[in-house]
Protein backbone atom coordinates (compact mmCIF):
# COMPACT_ATOMS: atom_id res chain seq x y z
CA UNK A 1 0.00 0.00 0.00
CA UNK A 2 1.28 3.48 -0.84
CA UNK A 3 0.49 6.99 0.41
CA UNK A 4 0.65 9.96 -1.99
CA UNK A 5 0.16 13.64 -1.23
CA UNK A 6 0.81 16.79 -3.21
CA UNK A 7 3.43 19.36 -2.27
CA UNK A 8 0.86 21.73 -0.77
CA UNK A 9 1.16 19.40 2.22
CA UNK A 10 4.36 21.23 3.36
CA UNK A 11 5.62 17.81 4.44
CA UNK A 12 9.44 17.91 4.47
CA UNK A 13 11.05 15.48 2.04
CA UNK A 14 13.02 13.82 4.83
CA UNK A 15 9.87 13.19 6.87
CA UNK A 16 7.92 12.00 3.85
CA UNK A 17 10.69 9.64 2.85
CA UNK A 18 11.02 8.16 6.31
CA UNK A 19 7.26 7.65 6.52
CA UNK A 20 7.03 6.05 3.07
CA UNK A 21 4.98 8.91 1.63
CA UNK A 22 5.41 9.98 -2.00
CA UNK A 23 4.98 13.69 -2.77
CA UNK A 24 3.59 14.65 -6.21
CA UNK A 25 4.85 18.22 -6.78
CA UNK A 26 2.86 21.28 -7.72
CA UNK A 27 4.40 23.92 -9.99
CA UNK A 28 5.57 27.33 -8.79
CA UNK A 29 6.52 29.99 -11.35
CA UNK A 30 8.61 33.14 -11.03
CA UNK A 31 7.96 35.00 -14.26
CA UNK A 32 8.89 32.61 -17.08
CA UNK A 33 10.74 30.16 -14.82
CA UNK A 34 8.86 27.11 -13.57
CA UNK A 35 9.89 24.91 -10.66
CA UNK A 36 8.55 21.73 -9.10
CA UNK A 37 7.80 22.64 -5.50
CA UNK A 38 9.98 20.64 -3.14
CA UNK A 39 11.96 19.11 -6.03
CA UNK A 40 13.62 21.90 -8.04
CA UNK A 41 13.12 24.43 -5.26
CA UNK A 42 13.32 23.87 -1.51
CA UNK A 43 11.24 25.99 0.89
CA UNK A 44 14.42 27.86 1.89
CA UNK A 45 15.24 28.63 -1.75
CA UNK A 46 11.66 29.72 -2.36
CA UNK A 47 11.74 32.32 0.40
CA UNK A 48 15.15 33.61 -0.74
CA UNK A 49 13.67 34.16 -4.19
CA UNK A 50 10.30 35.42 -2.95
CA UNK A 51 11.85 38.14 -0.77
CA UNK A 52 14.59 39.21 -3.19
CA UNK A 53 14.35 42.87 -4.30
CA UNK A 54 12.29 43.20 -7.48
CA UNK A 55 11.26 39.55 -7.52
CA UNK A 56 8.00 38.88 -9.41
CA UNK A 57 5.08 37.53 -7.41
CA UNK A 58 5.23 33.76 -7.84
CA UNK A 59 2.26 31.84 -9.17
CA UNK A 60 1.30 28.25 -8.50
CA UNK A 61 -0.27 25.58 -10.69
CA UNK A 62 -1.87 22.28 -9.77
CA UNK A 63 -0.10 18.96 -10.00
CA UNK A 64 -0.97 17.64 -13.45
CA UNK A 65 -2.87 14.50 -14.30
CA UNK A 66 0.28 13.24 -16.03
CA UNK A 67 2.41 13.64 -12.91
CA UNK A 68 -0.16 11.79 -10.82
CA UNK A 69 -0.50 9.00 -13.37
CA UNK A 70 3.27 8.56 -13.61
CA UNK A 71 3.49 8.54 -9.81
CA UNK A 72 0.69 5.99 -9.44
CA UNK A 73 2.11 3.70 -12.15
CA UNK A 74 5.59 3.86 -10.63
CA UNK A 75 4.27 2.91 -7.20
CA UNK A 76 2.24 0.00 -8.57
CA UNK A 77 5.26 -1.19 -10.56
CA UNK A 78 7.23 -1.03 -7.30
CA UNK A 79 4.84 -3.43 -5.60
CA UNK A 80 2.02 -1.28 -4.18
CA UNK A 81 -1.37 -3.01 -4.28
CA UNK A 82 -3.38 0.16 -3.52
CA UNK A 83 -2.87 3.90 -3.15
CA UNK A 84 -4.38 6.53 -0.87
CA UNK A 85 -3.88 10.01 -2.36
CA UNK A 86 -4.36 12.96 0.02
CA UNK A 87 -4.80 16.34 -1.66
CA UNK A 88 -5.35 20.07 -1.24
CA UNK A 89 -8.98 21.27 -1.30
CA UNK A 90 -10.57 21.29 -4.75
CA UNK A 91 -11.79 24.82 -4.00
CA UNK A 92 -8.16 25.98 -3.77
CA UNK A 93 -6.58 24.00 -6.59
CA UNK A 94 -7.39 21.70 -9.51
CA UNK A 95 -5.09 19.09 -7.99
CA UNK A 96 -7.91 16.82 -6.79
CA UNK A 97 -9.38 16.76 -10.29
CA UNK A 98 -5.96 15.85 -11.71
CA UNK A 99 -5.63 12.99 -9.24
CA UNK A 100 -9.13 11.75 -10.04
CA UNK A 101 -8.41 11.80 -13.78
CA UNK A 102 -5.24 9.80 -13.19
CA UNK A 103 -7.19 7.35 -11.05
CA UNK A 104 -9.87 6.97 -13.72
CA UNK A 105 -7.17 6.29 -16.31
CA UNK A 106 -6.16 3.24 -14.28
CA UNK A 107 -9.56 1.58 -13.77
CA UNK A 108 -8.10 -1.79 -12.76
CA UNK A 109 -6.14 -0.29 -9.87
CA UNK A 110 -7.31 0.59 -6.35
CA UNK A 111 -6.77 4.31 -5.83
CA UNK A 112 -8.56 6.40 -3.20
CA UNK A 113 -8.42 10.19 -3.75
CA UNK A 114 -9.19 12.29 -0.68
CA UNK A 115 -10.11 15.97 -0.84
CA UNK A 116 -8.92 17.25 2.55
CA UNK A 117 -10.97 20.47 2.15
CA UNK A 118 -7.85 22.19 3.48
CA UNK A 119 -4.15 22.63 2.72
CA UNK A 120 -0.64 22.68 4.10
CA UNK A 121 0.21 20.40 7.02
CA UNK A 122 -3.43 19.34 7.41
CA UNK A 123 -2.57 17.13 4.45
CA UNK A 124 0.75 16.28 6.06
CA UNK A 125 -0.85 15.22 9.34
CA UNK A 126 -3.38 13.04 7.51
CA UNK A 127 -0.64 11.52 5.35
CA UNK A 128 1.41 10.65 8.43
CA UNK A 129 -1.65 9.07 10.04
CA UNK A 130 -2.25 7.05 6.88
CA UNK A 131 1.36 5.88 6.91
CA UNK A 132 1.05 4.76 10.54
CA UNK A 133 -2.19 2.90 9.81
CA UNK A 134 -0.65 1.20 6.80
CA UNK A 135 2.33 0.08 8.87
CA UNK A 136 -0.13 -1.37 11.41
CA UNK A 137 -1.81 -3.43 8.69
CA UNK A 138 -4.88 -1.35 7.80
CA UNK A 139 -6.22 -1.64 4.27
CA UNK A 140 -6.50 1.27 1.83
CA UNK A 141 -10.29 1.17 2.20
CA UNK A 142 -10.02 1.40 5.99
CA UNK A 143 -7.47 4.20 5.83
CA UNK A 144 -9.46 6.28 3.34
CA UNK A 145 -12.67 5.89 5.36
CA UNK A 146 -10.95 6.82 8.61
CA UNK A 147 -9.24 9.91 7.16
CA UNK A 148 -12.53 11.16 5.71
CA UNK A 149 -14.19 10.65 9.09
CA UNK A 150 -11.55 12.86 10.74
CA UNK A 151 -11.81 15.81 8.35
CA UNK A 152 -14.28 17.67 10.64
CA UNK A 153 -11.62 17.53 13.38
CA UNK A 154 -9.00 19.41 11.33
CA UNK A 155 -8.30 23.12 11.42
CA UNK A 156 -5.69 25.42 9.94
CA UNK A 157 -5.09 28.86 11.44
CA UNK A 158 -2.60 31.40 10.12
CA UNK A 159 -1.73 34.93 11.25
CA UNK A 160 -0.73 37.21 8.38
CA UNK A 161 1.27 40.38 8.13
CA UNK A 162 -1.14 41.58 5.44
CA UNK A 163 -4.09 40.38 3.37
CA UNK A 164 -2.41 41.66 0.21
CA UNK A 165 -0.89 38.31 -0.79
CA UNK A 166 -4.27 36.59 -0.51
CA UNK A 167 -5.74 39.39 -2.64
CA UNK A 168 -3.04 39.15 -5.28
CA UNK A 169 -3.51 35.39 -5.40
CA UNK A 170 -7.26 35.80 -5.88
CA UNK A 171 -8.19 34.24 -2.53
CA UNK A 172 -10.03 37.29 -1.18
CA UNK A 173 -11.49 40.45 -2.70
CA UNK A 174 -9.55 43.66 -3.21
CA UNK A 175 -11.83 45.79 -0.99
CA UNK A 176 -11.43 43.42 1.95
CA UNK A 177 -7.65 43.49 1.62
CA UNK A 178 -7.67 47.29 1.27
CA UNK A 179 -9.62 47.69 4.51
CA UNK A 180 -7.06 45.58 6.32
CA UNK A 181 -4.19 47.63 4.92
CA UNK A 182 -5.76 50.96 5.81
CA UNK A 183 -6.47 49.86 9.36
CA UNK A 184 -3.00 48.28 9.70
CA UNK A 185 -4.58 45.21 11.25
CA UNK A 186 -3.03 41.77 11.60
CA UNK A 187 -5.54 39.35 10.08
CA UNK A 188 -6.01 35.76 11.20
CA UNK A 189 -7.36 33.39 8.57
CA UNK A 190 -8.58 29.83 8.44
CA UNK A 191 -10.00 27.43 5.85
CA UNK A 192 -13.67 26.55 6.18
CA UNK A 193 -15.39 24.22 3.72
CA UNK A 194 -12.39 24.60 1.47
CA UNK A 195 -12.51 28.42 1.41
CA UNK A 196 -10.12 30.93 2.95
CA UNK A 197 -11.95 33.10 5.48
CA UNK A 198 -10.85 35.71 7.97
CA UNK A 199 -11.73 34.78 11.54
CA UNK A 200 -10.33 37.81 13.35
CA UNK A 201 -8.24 40.94 12.94
CA UNK A 202 -6.23 42.67 15.63
CA UNK A 203 -4.08 45.79 15.75
CA UNK A 204 -0.70 44.46 16.94
CA UNK A 205 1.58 41.48 16.35
CA UNK A 206 1.53 40.68 20.05
CA UNK A 207 -2.26 40.55 20.15
CA UNK A 208 -2.34 38.48 16.96
CA UNK A 209 -0.01 35.95 18.55
CA UNK A 210 -2.12 35.81 21.72
CA UNK A 211 -5.33 35.41 19.71
CA UNK A 212 -4.09 32.63 17.46
CA UNK A 213 -2.85 30.69 20.50
CA UNK A 214 -6.35 31.06 21.99
CA UNK A 215 -7.93 29.78 18.78
CA UNK A 216 -5.60 26.79 18.57
CA UNK A 217 -6.29 25.78 22.15
CA UNK A 218 -10.09 26.07 22.11
CA UNK A 219 -10.52 22.26 21.85
CA UNK A 220 -8.44 19.31 23.06
CA UNK A 221 -5.69 18.70 20.51
CA UNK A 222 -4.58 15.29 19.24
CA UNK A 223 -1.82 16.38 16.82
CA UNK A 224 -0.39 19.70 15.80
CA UNK A 225 2.28 21.18 13.53
CA UNK A 226 3.55 24.76 13.56
CA UNK A 227 3.96 26.48 10.16
CA UNK A 228 5.84 29.68 9.43
CA UNK A 229 7.19 31.85 6.62
CA UNK A 230 10.60 32.80 8.02
CA UNK A 231 8.90 34.22 11.09
CA UNK A 232 10.99 35.47 14.04
CA UNK A 233 10.51 33.87 17.46
CA UNK A 234 8.74 30.83 16.03
CA UNK A 235 10.29 28.59 18.69
CA UNK A 236 8.79 30.65 21.50
CA UNK A 237 5.45 30.62 19.66
CA UNK A 238 5.64 26.82 19.66
CA UNK A 239 6.34 26.94 23.39
CA UNK A 240 3.20 29.06 23.90
CA UNK A 241 1.13 26.64 21.83
CA UNK A 242 2.43 23.66 23.82
CA UNK A 243 1.47 25.40 27.07
CA UNK A 244 -2.01 26.26 25.76
CA UNK A 245 -2.76 22.78 24.44
CA UNK A 246 -1.01 20.63 27.02
CA UNK A 247 0.91 18.81 24.30
CA UNK A 248 4.55 17.89 24.97
CA UNK A 249 6.75 20.43 23.23
CA UNK A 250 8.72 17.56 21.71
CA UNK A 251 5.60 16.36 19.88
CA UNK A 252 5.09 19.68 18.06
CA UNK A 253 7.01 19.99 14.80
CA UNK A 254 7.94 23.30 13.18
CA UNK A 255 7.83 23.43 9.38
CA UNK A 256 8.76 26.16 6.94
CA UNK A 257 5.83 26.95 4.64
CA UNK A 258 6.63 25.85 1.12
CA UNK A 259 6.31 27.25 -2.38
CA UNK A 260 2.79 25.98 -2.99
CA UNK A 261 1.04 28.13 -0.37
CA UNK A 262 3.79 30.63 0.42
CA UNK A 263 2.77 33.04 -2.38
CA UNK A 264 -0.70 33.32 -0.84
CA UNK A 265 0.28 33.97 2.79
CA UNK A 266 3.44 36.05 2.32
CA UNK A 267 6.55 36.53 4.47
CA UNK A 268 6.11 36.59 8.22
CA UNK A 269 2.99 34.43 8.30
CA UNK A 270 2.73 31.78 10.99
CA UNK A 271 0.17 29.44 12.44
CA UNK A 272 -0.70 25.82 12.97
CA UNK A 273 -2.31 22.81 11.38
CA UNK A 274 -4.38 21.02 14.01
CA UNK A 275 -6.10 17.70 14.40
CA UNK A 276 -8.49 18.02 17.33
CA UNK A 277 -9.67 15.07 19.36
CA UNK A 278 -13.08 13.83 18.21
CA UNK A 279 -15.95 15.73 19.82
Amino acid sequence: MAIVTDSASDLPAAVAGAAGITVAPLIVSFGQQDYLAGVDMTPEQFWERMTAPGAPLPKTAATSMGVFRETFERLFAGGADAIVCIDIARTLSATVESAQLARDALPDREIHVIDTESASMIQGILALMASEMSAAGASAVEIAAYLRSRLPDTKFYVALETLDYLRRGGRISGPRAAVGTVLSVKPIATIENGLVVQVDQVRTRGRARQRIVELIGQRPVERLAILHARTPDIESFADDVAAATGLPRSSISIQLIGASIGPHVGPGAYGAAILYRPS
